[in-house]
């Protein structure tokens, strides 16, 4: 399997999720605008995203996929089977605790996450969105067990593209059924859940056409036997430490969030939009790679191929470098035109562009660190090995907050942005440091030389985000949104030309990239 083909078809089914993303926050920006409402639908829609970051796309995917992996390698096609059906009911059953406890407990997670909605009269809204989309957190968790299935058979088209569906829903059902609630906003809620249903719907056809479709047991004999199948065990104390370490990271977007809530109203919504502009680029390269190297590095440590796992890595981190770091010349240089492009209309004026701006740009100095620590990762988890990355969390989350404290009272909501930003960067270089001492990492591969080549393209590309930047009032050009969206169309293009030109002519080439797994 050749893993530049496979990153790019995963990076080109995101990037259709990320732009169906970007359109439902763009229809949300021009309907709500950045107001209390808002806040109250990103802070009851954080929640379960926060959840399924720690159940589903975090703690279970880092212990599931590494043991699904060893498991299919060793034990053929019938015994991953029985332990993906074992995984699924467990897995099940959790999650409808977890709801049932969410929908009742609402008021106090919604304090816990944002006591300061209570200050400008959001918190009912929240409340009420909290339970509307609790739900959500059961039907991602098991969405994600079929992408960890799927993206081990190296099958990655589908969970590259359920995401697609989650956007598709919320925008029609904000477009055709706002209307009929007295408060609009609630429309989105109903969309999530739809979302969620959706995505899983799609998955199940999958996973029958590979042989993988779970069973889920409803007995409490086929619980038990569930419990105590090995492989199910082995992911279940493998994700004891997984849980920790990215309940760290979530619990520094919980204090960051309820910091927010105390701020201007419309904060917790600038940073929300940047966010969605951020994630852009943190997905197409960070999500894609780390998705593609997962399982080929767990093969690879199966199989105790130190070179393989060496060449893995050198490609993957190249590759985030040469991508990731014109996108974050762009949040920091181009930010206020992709802001006004995206979201300058209707309700959403002209303050609201520019502290969307200040998130972006604060955003930009730390996008590389967020990117390569989705990268770095996977090789601590394909050796199923969480510690490490749960320490480096603890010293990541403390870093962190004492950041908030300096930076929130100087740069307000941007300075939480800043603060997510220095700490991947710190992140990113002590799990790189670790993976150096286990010599995972290889030697003598060419690095100075490959950054002073790309450092002139940098500079080339920066120098046309600048001009950019400046030639056009984005703001006045309001009244003339298709002049507008065309500037920034030639400008983005003509920055990349410039870019990928200097970097052919300073001797990179795509054949460099090519890389098989095995």
């Amino acid at each position: 399997m050749n893993l530049l083909s496979a990153a790019a078809k995963v990076s080109s089914l995101t990037m259709l999720s990320r732009i169906t993303g970007l359109l439902r926050e763009t229809l949300i920006a021009r309907t709500y605008g950045a107001s209390e409402w808002t806040d109250a639908f990103n802070v009851a829609f954080r929640i379960p995203n926060l959840l399924r970051r720690l159940f589903a796309e975090g703690a279970f995917s880092q212990a599931f996929v590494p043991v699904l992996g060893e498991t299919n390698a060793k034990e053929g096609k019938e015994g991953t089977a029985l332990m993906v059906s074992a995984i699924a009911t467990l897995l099940f059953w959790a999650l409808v605790a977890t709801v049932i406890l969410g929908v009742v407990g609402a008021p106090w997670i919604i304090f816990v996450v944002a006591s300061g909605l209570k200050e400008n009269g959001a918190h009912e809204a929240s409340l009420a969105l909290t339970r509307i989309m609790f739900p959500y957190i059961g039907l991602i968790s098991m969405v994600s067990l079929s992408a960890g299935i799927l993206n081990t058979y190296k099958k990655f088209a589908v969970p590259a593209f359920t995401p697609v569906l989650l956007n598709l829903s919320m925008i029609f059902s904000s477009w055709l059924l706002s209307p009929y609630f007295e408060t609009p906003i609630y429309a989105l809620g109903i969309g999530v859940i739809l979302g969620g249903l959706t995505q899983l719907s799609l998955q199940i056809p999958a996973l029958k056409k590979i042989g993988m479709l779970p069973k889920i047991g409803l007995s409490i004999q086929t619980i038990k036997n569930a419990w105590h199948h090995p492989g199910a065990r082995k992911v279940l104390q493998l994700m004891l430490p997984a849980l920790f370490a990215v309940s760290v990271a979530q619990l520094s977007l919980i204090i960051n969030t309820n910091i927010a809530s105390h701020l201007t109203a419309g904060s917790v919504s600038w940073l929300s939009y940047a966010d969605r502009l951020m994630e852009f680029p943190t997905a197409l390269l960070g999500v894609a790679l780390g998705t593609v190297l997962l399982p080929s590095l767990s093969k690879a440590n199966a199989l105790a191929d130190k070179e393989q796992i060496a060449r893995l890595m050198d490609w993957g981190l190249k590759l985030t470098f040469i991508l990731a770091a014109p996108a974050a010349l762009a949040l920091l240089m181009f930010g206020q035109p992709l802001a006004a492009v995206l979201y300058h209309y209707g309700q959403f004026n002209a303050i609201d562009v520019n502290m969307t701006q200040h998130a972006l740009a604060a955003y930009g100095v730390g996008l590389i660190g967020l990117i390569l620590v989705k990268i770095l990762a996977p090789a601590y988890y394909s050796r199923q090995d969480i510690k490490t990355p749960v320490k480096i969390a603890i010293r990541v989350l403390v870093i962190t907050q004492l950041a908030n404290i300096v930076l929130v009272p100087w740069l307000d909501h941007a300075g939480l942005a800043l603060s997510i930003g220095l700490g991947a960067c710190i992140n990113a270089f002590l799990l790189w440091r670790g993976l150096a001492k286990l010599e995972v990492l290889q030697k003598n591969s060419g690095w100075f030389k490959f950054f002073a080549k790309l450092s002139i393209g940098l500079v080339a590309i920066g120098i046309v985000f600048y001009f950019g930047a400046r030639q056009h009032d984005w703001l006045e050009l309001r009244n003339t949104p298709m002049i507008r969206i065309g500037l920034l169309t030639l400008w983005v293009s003509l920055a990349g030309f410039v870019y990928l030109a200097t970097l052919w002519l300073t001797g990179f080439r795509t054949k460099d990239f090519l890389h098989q797994a095995k």
